[in-house]
């Protein structure tokens, strides 16, 4: 479960966040959608501890993002949308590292590592070095990494950069079977197409604030209406 409890976030005299509250449940995909310097990627930061929030609350599962941080991070997958690599492992090795960081034991990072790289369909790639990988070969791994400790939480910061239409469609499939286990799933993405696919819910959030937020079936106007067009409605609303 993931809430944010008016959480604000300022740059010296700049507001890149108001009073932001939303809650997200367990087994629920959440989207959270918005134009260019919306906020969003301050937002998750914010959720995972990256950055510090000028006023509010970060809780998953119940622990302060800041006053409870490795309790609240032993919960989080997190999934950045430009993930740094060690280009001299090999994705077995990154898995054993990461592991480590864990403290799991060597039969469970095993047992993870053929899961979960057969799920990305980098198995066959384990023993090769990460620097030859291609973008969307990266972002497929990164996911598996940050699945190793079975997170209950898994925050995603632009999860389809990169990937082919077949990634594509495989990165979906998994985010919907991770929610379908009951675990909470935050995506904040440009990609309009992703959360009206998979999202149970959506925020749209427009220079930093929180301007609409439903499921897809709430947030429309017209029985037809898609998301790209309610967002922009939403969108120049807001400019006016």
């Amino acid at each position: 479960m993931i809430a944010l409890k008016s959480v604000s976030k300022s740059y010296g005299d700049v507001l890149a966040l108001d009073r932001i509250s939303l809650q997200v449940e367990n087994g629920e995909i959440y989207g959270l959608i918005g134009p260019n310097g919306a906020g969003k990627t301050t937002t998750i930061k914010l959720l995972v501890g990256l950055l510090k929030p000028s006023s509010g609350q970060a809780l998953v599962n119940g622990f302060d993002v800041q006053k409870d941080a490795l309790a609240a991070k032993k919960e989080l997958g997190y999934i950045p949308d430009e993930p740094f690599l060690y280009g001299r492992l090999t994705p077995s090795e990154l898995m054993d590292f990461k592991g480590s960081l864990h403290n799991m034991a060597r039969e469970e990072v095993e047992k993870g590592k053929k899961e979960l790289l057969q799920l990305v369909g980098l198995f066959d790639h384990r023993h090769d070095l990460i620097e030859s990988f291609s973008l969307g070969m990266r972002q497929r791994l990164v996911i598996s990494v940050a699945l190793l400790p079975a997170p209950s939480t898994i925050v995603v910061d632009e999860p389809l950069v990169g990937l082919d239409p077949v990634g594509m469609r495989r990165v979906k499939e998994i985010f919907l079977e991770l929610a379908g286990q009951g675990r909470t799933v935050f995506i904040s993405t440009h990609m309009l197409h992703v959360v009206e696919e998979i999202a149970d819910r959506v925020g749209v959030l427009n220079k930093g604030r929180l301007v609409a937020e439903g499921t897809l079936e709430e947030l429309r106007h017209a029985q037809d209406e898609r998301l790209e067009s309610i967002f922009f409605r939403l969108f120049s609303e807001e400019i006016k």
